[in-house]
């Protein structure tokens, strides 16, 4: 009977484990860029939640800055710009494009919403 009940903690134990790793990986979110926009345009996080985003171009070189959390990148055609973020407030946050790509450049923007 000891033999099950020990072989059943240790199960649990190690199962437990496995939970808490992946709750601890952050989630990746993968935006697109091309010009005039940005694909989502749009993303929801939690907050405290750890994030990866994964910036990546398919046209040209653009810009990613998103100043409420001091980031700023270049995405180039053909990489993949990887950018941890932990977001520490709630709320809604402006990311746009900061390198000029032609008419329209000023509409190249999106938003985090971080959820409580």
């Amino acid at each position: 009977m000891h033999r099950r009940t020990l072989i059943a903690l240790l199960a649990g134990s190690a199962m437990g484990g496995v939970a808490r790793l992946a709750a601890d990986q952050p989630a990746e979110i993968r935006i697109s860029a091309k010009k005039f926009e940005f694909t989502p345009n749009k993303v929801v996080a939690k907050r405290g939640q750890p994030l990866v985003l994964v910036l990546t171009s398919e046209d040209r070189i653009h810009g990613f800055k998103m100043p409420d959390f001091a980031i700023r990148t270049d995405i180039v055609p053909g990489q993949q710009t990887r950018v941890n973020l932990v977001p520490d407030k709630a709320g809604s946050f402006a990311f746009f494009c900061d390198v000029f790509c032609g008419d329209g450049h000023e509409d190249m923007d999106g938003t985090l919403v971080v959820e409580a």
